[in-house]
């Protein structure tokens, strides 16, 4: 049974806000009016009242014993009735009279069979997506409110939920083991056995991290890809189960251990086995070729590096090259002043005996120097890396990584997501050629020469030799090949097959006849046209009109300053204001009213009010078998969120709670999804508060991250060279109500605009920002032009604003302050268009 608290059932919370009493318990004049057209007494048309607005608010009729009584007292007094009238009824038949003047006035009918036949195919269909019991009676509630039902008791649905879950997972769990052999049966449940010398299971191993992205970790990573393949095409097992189902069986195996899943019925068991192996397998490739695309970038970097290296280790050959030079120039000036002195003087040959002289000069300057030879010698190493082409560098420390980088491409399927196939080809060629062990190899196959137009003018300098033409130089273009199939595997035009971070981006979205009639109602809620050209007229209108705006308000503004002389624009640093003494006295009586809080004093009453602990839960869906749920939940949440530790926090609790109850609250009953369901709940009561609004509505939010060091041996960490540290980068959405909307962890090295609108996405809380702010990382084009389409104003603090360039709405259009902003160029709206 899954308890009413974790549902989305509609029901009476332990306590209510002042604003909620307003917002769904007001009563109007013509509802007044209906229920003393249809009473006779003031406890009757209290009790009417009463029960439609909670029927208004919760969808179905609750006993009025249960009601709050803040409720009661709200209707009474708006009805101006004394304390002493009570919202009950004589009879039970006044009570179904009551009931049915309610559906009336609501246009519902009382239809117990209708109600169920909904439920039950309402059920039924969420559960071959999902397998929450909450999920699927959140999923019956939404069908029933649709179709205009009067909500049934909790306990019925629950009851159905839990009947049709049964019935379909039966199914799929008998059509997966169906599917095993022999053979694949023993491979699943041979994983459960334990090693008695490394006291460790196969099934344990199957949920080992990658580690750190270091070449012995990949060639081992790679060797654990491998194996999980070798366990059985998981892909074959599960076709037609939702990969919402498989994900969730999967994770419900990764709580138990062996023990725990040789309990499990045995169709279960190795269905749940089966599942897990396919998850595994999916990360197992991202990861890999995650740690593929580190290694390639870490590649780049020592090449750079032992580039700078050499640059410093021959400033000194430089620098004597150069005065070599120098002194060679001072030869040759001092034997032309000489030869115009033997012109005055009338020499017979004055060019060809200073030819001579300054020959000589030179020759004994440079044997001086050290001799040309030498001289000759040093100019070639120092030349050999002049400016900036790292490229010739990279392949020795290649080398090491090259049997890897090659079990890589054995172990996954690329596959082209564009039609650009020319660095999947150059791929394909490699691979032909991986043997090769020459410096040079041919550069084609079958006469057909291989493609490297793809290659930037870095790479195609050493990839050729004049001295072999038709030649490739092997290991400089087995490193260039690698290098952009890492950049291709970033960008998604090349994808990965059984993968899921690196799978087909197109295979995935829905086909445009699906689309095309979603487009009028999704542009409605965006807020923007539904047509090209209405759309491109209502950009070009948002910008003359903001053009105009900013125009006008010009000599008002003390920010901006467009130089007269220069026309170049100036903004200026503002300054705060001075507080004044009244917002130091405030903030002092503010500070005397508080009370002192213990952060788990907090997080219980918290819990005790909000109920955010009802996220947390076995992995299975069921309620947890704990004797205080709330207790065990709050005291964990305090453990991780302060960072102390089970260990810590159960040496202090001095036996109240063990380390091994506070880690399996945490590994088993927790994951980042209900994270951040619980966060949404605690946002959305915290909303509900006035004080929240006194700082902003809930339209604006924040962006921006900083770094927190993590464990080295792990696949996320790598250093920061924004931040200068070690670890990751928390990026998170903070509203501007004074509340983190959502956060998550994210790589260094990457871009963090691209995060801007997943943040924006995966927010559950209903404070729903369309204005965003970020610092510099939020610069992007490509998501300034999904910001707009998703109806989001994306405004990031710009980099190098003074050298971008500000397009007229219009050719013609000048401006009497802000012309200086603008280049001659106009925007191309027949392009967009």
């Amino acid at each position: 049974m899954a308890s009413i608290e974790r549902t989305a059932y509609p029901r009476f919370k332990r306590t209510i806000s002042s604003r909620e009493l307003r917002d769904s318990f007001t009563l109007t004049a013509d509802e007044v009016g209906w229920a003393v057209e249809r009473t006779t007494t003031d406890q009757h048309r209290l009790a009417l009242l009463v029960l439609l607005k909670c029927y208004q608010r919760l969808g179905y009729f609750p006993n009025l014993a249960v009601v709050l009584a803040d409720v009661i007292e709200y209707v009474r007094d708006q009805l101006g009735l004394a304390a002493s009238v009570a919202a009950e009824h004589d009879a039970a038949r006044t009570a179904t009279w009551h009931r049915s003047l309610v559906r009336e006035r609501m246009g519902v009918v009382y239809e117990p069979a209708k109600v169920r036949q909904v439920a039950e195919a309402a059920l039924r269909e969420a559960a071959q997506g999902k397998d929450n019991p909450a999920d699927l009676i959140n999923a019956a509630l939404e069908q029933l409110v649709k179709a205009r039902c009067e909500l049934p008791g909790y306990t019925t649905l629950d009851a159905m939920a839990a009947t049709v879950r049964a019935e379909v997972n039966s199914g799929l769990f008998v059509m997966v083991v169906g599917r095993l052999d022999a053979a694949a049966r023993a491979r699943m449940l041979g994983l459960l056995v334990v090693d008695p010398v490394s006291r460790r299971s196969d099934f344990d191993k199957i949920k080992d991290p990658p580690g750190r992205a270091t070449i012995s970790k990949m060639r081992t990573w790679l060797e654990h890809l491998g194996w999980l393949d070798g366990l059985g095409s998981t892909e074959e097992w599960l076709a037609g189960v939702s990969p919402a189902k498989i994900g969730h069986f999967a994770g419900e195996a990764d709580v138990l251990d062996a023990a725990e899943m040789r309990d499990v019925g045995e169709d279960k068991r190795l269905a749940l086995l089966v599942c897990l192996l396919h998850m595994a397998r999916i990360s197992a490739r991202d990861d890999a070729v995650e740690m593929f695309c580190k290694r390639i970038a870490a590649l780049h970097r020592k090449a750079r590096e032992h580039l700078d290296q050499l640059r410093e280790r021959n400033r000194a050959d430089s620098e004597r090259l150069l005065g070599v030079f120098g002194d060679v120039l001072a030869v040759v000036r001092d034997a032309l002043g000489a030869s115009e002195d033997e012109q005055v003087m009338g020499a017979a040959d004055p060019i060809g005996e200073v030819s001579e002289r300054t020959g000589r000069l030179v020759i004994k300057t440079l044997a001086e120097a050290g001799g040309v030879a030498a001289l000759s010698g040093t100019h070639e190493a120092v030349s050999a890396h002049h400016g900036n082409n790292y490229a010739p560098l990279v392949e020795r420390y290649y080398r090491s990584h090259r049997p890897a980088l090659f079990t890589l491409l054995d172990a996954v399927t690329l596959e082209p997501t564009s039609t650009d196939r020319t660095v999947a080809d150059a791929v394909t060629f490699l691979k032909a050629r991986r043997h090769a062990r020459g410096e040079f190899i041919p550069d084609h196959v079958d006469g057909v020469v291989v493609d490297l137009s793809f290659a930037g003018e870095m790479w195609q300098k050493v990839l050729r030799d004049r001295r072999y033409p038709g030649r490739l130089s092997r290991r400089h273009f087995e490193v260039c090949v690698f290098t952009y199939l890492a950049g291709e595997l970033r960008s998604g035009d090349i994808a990965v097959g059984g993968s899921n971070s690196y799978a087909n981006l197109h295979s995935q979205l829905m086909s445009w006849a699906d689309c095309e009639s979603l487009v009028a109602g999704y542009c409605a809620q965006a807020g923007i046209p539904a047509t090209a050209g209405e759309f491109t007229a209502w950009l070009r209108g948002k910008l003359s009109q903001v053009a105009v705006a900013v125009d006008s308000g010009y000599p008002a503004n003390a920010d901006l300053v467009i130089d007269e002389m220069t026309r170049v624009p100036v903004l200026k640093t503002r300054r705060g204001r001075e507080r004044r003494p009244s917002a130091h006295v405030l903030e002092e009586e503010i500070h005397a009213r508080l009370p002192q809080r213990a952060l788990l004093d907090i997080l219980t009453r918290t819990a005790h009010l909000i109920g955010w602990h009802r996220h947390f839960g076995p992995a299975s869906g069921s309620d947890p078998k704990l004797a205080d749920p709330l207790a065990r939940y709050a005291l964990m949440t305090f453990t991780y969120g302060a960072n102390l530790g089970p260990a810590q926090v159960a040496r202090h609790m001095r036996g109240q709670v063990s380390t091994h109850e506070l880690s399996t609250a945490a590994n088993k009953h927790v994951t980042a999804g209900k994270l951040d369901q619980a966060s949404a709940d605690v946002t959305n009561a915290y909303v509900q508060m006035d004080l929240s609004r006194a700082y902003g509505d809930g339209h604006t939010a924040g962006t921006d991250g900083s770094q927190i060091d993590t464990w080295e041996n792990n696949l996320l960490a790598e250093t920061s060279v924004r931040y200068g540290g070690y670890g990751g980068i928390a990026f998170r959405h903070i509203s501007d109500t004074y509340i983190a909307l959502f956060s998550r962890f994210i790589p260094c090295g990457v871009w963090e605009a691209v995060y801007i609108i997943d943040g924006l996405l995966h927010n559950e809380s209903e404070v729903t920002p369309d204005v965003v702010h970020a610092d510099t990382q939020g610069q992007s084009l490509p998501v300034f032009g999904l910001a707009t389409l998703l109806g989001v104003e994306l405004l990031p603090r710009i980099r190098n604003w003074k050298d971008l360039i500000f397009y007229r709405p219009d050719p013609a259009v000048r401006y009497a302050h802000i012309d200086a902003l603008f280049a001659e160029q106009s925007i191309d709206w027949k392009l967009i268009e």
